[in-house]
């Protein structure tokens, strides 16, 4: 079975992983900060924050932006549940934004309509999660502006979008955001086994995401309430989190860092040859802004079933059957049972919807040969012309 995200590790990584099971430090260590560094330095940030996930990430980012009780906060249907499942840890309510059916990224000018309604009822959010989906960033400048407008903060899930640019400048710079956050499971850009990272401009808020992956512990004088008892000594100062990276995962992800750009030239590379294999056949190919660079962290096609005559499941299921082991990204989040109970219908976001009913998600990682794509491209054709 070809699956459709595989991590890389060379002997690089598993020497500097080694290299931490040799040393005095496992858990918090100089490779996590050495990891932190990197990242940052790459994205033209100030500060990161290594955590256990990007879900911890978005929570502490949350957290970090004093969500809480009574407020809203606005994502995209179209993504993996954490990116509201965050708000809801904290007490918020949640609500999303229909996607643009180019990018499918949160949709601007649905996002101003809404900004509009909701302005004239009360109900603005505290806080907007966009998620690049597949590493294509949204139109953060637009949204950018919306947020002065309404006055929202803006967290950018960006846990595809690592080695991505965004009008030349690399994703996570936080120039249009409060805070980004990156993901580092093993089917993403980079990997660290599991684990993620918020990263911020705004020197408060990094005091605050510090805390909040550490128990809400410090060590800092200044953030004390009285003088330290002693070189031991730490405090307490807020409720946090248990949500540190270890120095064994930040090791392997600081030499994962080193060939970043490679793995995403590699993404690009298949990205191309499968806009070129693919142009005749009945489906939508992934549309891609001319301003932005993706870390094509997915490649999402659209069957055109009207032109088929098969069904989505059927398209599905026999690929799977070839040994292509495809996915879908993803169900809109609204359409869970969860959140059902708490009172979402379908026809909430229906662009998003006609998205679910059609996209695939094909083969798509730096190791995957031209043969194994050759042959994702003659079991799709074969399929769909049958």
């Amino acid at each position: 079975m070809i699956p459709y995200g595989r991590q890389t590790i060379n002997d690089a990584d598993v020497q500097a992983v080694v290299d931490v099971l040799r040393s005095d430090f496992l858990t918090q260590g100089p490779a996590v900060p050495n990891f932190e560094n990197s990242v940052a330095h790459y994205c033209g940030a100030q500060y990161a924050f290594a955590v256990n996930s990007a879900t911890s990430a978005l929570h502490i980012a949350c957290l970090a932006l004093g969500v809480g009780k009574g407020d809203r906060v606005w994502t995209s249907p179209i993504t993996f549940v954490a990116s509201s499942n965050c708000a809801l840890y904290c007490g918020a309510s949640v609500d999303f934004v229909d996607i643009n059916p180019q990018s499918y990224n949160m949709s601007a000018t649905c996002l101003a309509n809404k900004l509009a309604q909701a302005k004239k009822s009360g109900c603005l959010p505290k806080v907007l999660i966009p998620v690049h989906l597949c590493g294509q960033s949204c139109d953060m400048e637009t949204i950018h502006r919306l947020s002065k407008l309404y006055g929202f903060r803006i967290i950018e899930d960006a846990s595809h979008a690592i080695g991505g640019k965004y009008h030349g400048e690399p994703i996570g710079n936080c120039c249009y955001s409060d805070i980004t956050v990156f993901s580092f499971h093993p089917v993403k850009i980079i990997t660290t086994g599991e684990g993620g990272m918020a990263l911020t401009n705004d020197a408060v808020l990094s005091k605050s995401m510090q805390l909040f992956r550490n128990h809400g512990i410090t060590r800092e004088v200044d953030q004390m309430t009285h003088e330290p008892d002693g070189p031991w000594y730490y405090q307490q100062i807020g409720l946090g989190y248990n949500y540190r990276l270890t120095d064994l995962q930040a090791a392997f992800g600081f030499s994962q860092m080193q060939r970043l750009d490679e793995f995403v030239a590699k993404r690009h590379a298949l990205a191309k040859r499968y806009d070129e294999m693919l142009s005749n056949l009945p489906i939508v190919l992934p549309w891609q802004h001319p301003d932005n660079y993706s870390s094509f962290h997915l490649y999402i096609i659209r069957l055109k079933l009207e032109q088929i005559g098969r069904t989505h499941r059927d398209v599905f299921e026999a690929l799977r059957a070839a040994g292509i082991g495809v996915n879908l990204h993803y169900i809109p989040v609204y359409l869970q049972p969860y959140y059902q109970r708490l009172g979402f219908k379908p026809g909430h976001c229906p662009e998003a919807e006609r998205y679910y009913a059609e996209a695939i998600s094909l083969p798509m990682f730096p190791a995957l040969t031209f043969e194994e794509q050759d042959q994702v491209v003659r079991a799709l054709k074969t399929i769909i012309s049958a």
